[in-house]
């Protein structure tokens, strides 16, 4: 089912998502990878406050390539979202409330998910180009020594996203094997 969601998102609109809905976000996102992720939690070790609030806040795991002339933004592909794993929990428990990337997430992931309402989206990999075109406005916000991987807020409009793991831990790699298997069998 497609779904048009106003980004920050809150727990209510988290609960009404459904592993394998289509997603149209439209507000405001912010990009995240390893090395920004682990200063987050390094940070978080400390005591020290994190360059963005967590709260209801959407991370997209990306590090885009070089803007072209007239546009806000390079190519902006999701990257593998398990190299976050590590870190995700404690963010979700900050009230973080969506992660978009591709790939699995491991179990203590789902639990967190789960536990806070949240929710996973995938993006396409490979379509980074035109995952571009419904970003109207990028800007870094925080550690920007780290070039690529700096926290960016980003603005988008209709970015379209699949509901993988949903605030019920319903998780639609798994669903999805399952059709595929009686659909065969």
């Amino acid at each position: 089912m497609d779904k048009y969601v106003k980004v920050p998102l809150d727990s209510t609109e988290a609960a009404d998502l459904r592993a394998g809905d289509y997603v149209y976000l439209t507000g405001t996102i912010y990009t995240a990878r390893d090395a920004a992720h682990k200063r987050m939690y390094e940070a978080l070790q400390k005591g020290e406050a994190l360059p963005l609030e967590m709260m209801n806040n959407v991370i997209y795991y990306m590090g885009p390539s070089p803007a072209r002339e007239g546009r806000p933004i390079g190519s902006a592909g999701p990257t593998t979202a398990s190299r976050m794993d590590k870190y995700a929990p404690s963010l979700l428990d900050l009230g973080l409330k969506g992660m978009i990337g591709k790939g699995k997430r491991s179990e203590e992931v789902k639990a967190a998910i789960v536990r806070n309402g949240a929710v996973y989206f995938a993006a396409v990999g490979g379509a980074g180009a035109l995952l571009s075109r419904s970003i109207t406005h990028s800007e870094v916000i925080a550690y920007d020594d780290l070039g690529t991987e700096a926290i960016r807020r980003l603005e988008v409009e209709n970015f379209p996203v699949i509901v993988v793991i949903d605030s019920l831990g319903n998780n639609l790699y798994e669903t999805a094997i399952q059709e595929y298997r009686t659909e065969e069998g």
